[in-house]
């Protein structure tokens, strides 16, 4: 099966798939497909060296305690982490020529771009939503995100094992949309409301390809997904629904990546990944092979009439709470609850 195979793979590639030994790129496992990125294969004729990591702080932490890479893939939360901990140097888009073809909604933040320069590049975003076996979970039964509560499915879920979705999932379902102002009793309400779900949790998942995979052996009927394991699952027919307007809302996340300093490759390599990345042709070939959008409103307007962005990425009637960067102290406040919850306490 091919869900199986990726998530051996997956497991295996640590810590690198090995290809030019010139770039190294730290990223999410599922982002080195090739059809995303084929400029730089086609300049020079292979895929730079990957390194992988199934969670933004696992990958901070890493990197932070002397992993060296060329670039890495954070989601926008965690840019300033890495700024403050002076792990990145600006960007020159002078160098990306299709820079200016990034929708500006996705460089509005100081901490993405200021009067030192560009720290950021954002390249792709998707949704937070629930994935459910539409043969076994009555469309009903997820119109809430209360579902994740539902003592009907207890041990039949999965959440990821990634404290930002989590938490988003908690506030929407305790009634906030905005994180970026959590008063105190919002975020204890959303701490007792994600323990109760941890009693449904069979399994966190740690990669899309693992959450696929948990719900294509039958051990869970329903997951809190970003787009790709919703697109693994449809490509081995497996009967998924990605349930993006129930009643509470749903989040939504975009990602991009950052120069870390003293990178032991070629700078030059670098700025030809992210200017593969940015080719309008990479729209097409992300959102085939992982169902996530594009920054570049070039490559969106070239599969703005494909089936799965109205599936996975259209604009939605109902709340979303937008992963948007936020105070470092909450988030860090944030992952010490989950991993508290997580160990059952």
């Amino acid at each position: 099966m091919r869900l199986l195979t990726t998530t051996i793979l997956a497991a295996t590639a640590l810590p690198a798939f090995a290809a030019d030994p010139e770039l190294t790129v730290f990223d999410w496992a599922g982002f080195e497909e090739p059809s995303i990125f084929q400029g730089y294969l086609d300049k020079h004729g292979d895929s730079p060296t990957f390194s992988f990591y199934g969670d933004d702080d696992e990958a901070f932490q890493k990197i932070a305690s002397g992993f060296r890479a060329d670039v890495a893939h954070p989601c926008s939360q965690m840019v300033s982490k890495y700024r403050d901990a002076g792990l990145i140097e600006p960007w020159d888009t002078a160098r990306i020529p299709n820079f200016d073809k990034i929708d500006e909604r996705f460089l509005d933040s100081q901490v993405f771009r200021d009067d030192q320069g560009v720290w950021f590049i954002p390249t792709d975003w998707g949704a937070t939503a629930i994935a459910y076996n539409t043969e076994t979970v009555p469309a009903e039964d997820v119109a809430s995100l209360q579902v994740f509560t539902d003592p009907k499915y207890q041990g039949r879920t999965s959440l990821p094992d990634s404290s930002d979705d989590v938490w988003a999932l908690a506030y929407l379902a305790t009634g906030v949309t905005d994180w970026t102002d959590v008063t105190d009793e919002q975020f204890q309400a959303a701490a007792d409301w994600l323990r109760q779900a941890h009693q449904n949790v069979a399994a966190y998942w740690s990669d899309p390809s693992e959450q696929a995979q948990l719900m294509a052996s039958g051990a869970v009927d329903i997951a809190w997904s970003w787009n790709d394991g919703v697109v693994y699952l449809q490509a081995d027919d497996y009967p998924v629904g990605f349930q993006r307007e129930a009643k509470e809302g749903s989040s939504t996340f975009f990602c991009g990546f950052i120069n870390l300093k003293d990178g032991p490759g070629s700078e030059d390599k670098a700025y030809d990944f992210i200017n593969a990345w940015l080719e309008p042709s990479a729209g097409k070939a992300l959102l085939d092979t992982i169902g996530y959008g594009h920054t570049s409103t070039e490559a969106m307007a070239t599969i703005a009439d494909e089936p799965a962005v109205a599936e996975g990425l259209a604009e939605v009637d109902v709340p979303v709470l937008a992963q948007t960067p936020n105070d470092p102290e909450q988030r860090q406040r944030q992952l010490a609850e989950f991993e508290k919850i997580k160990a059952g306490f």
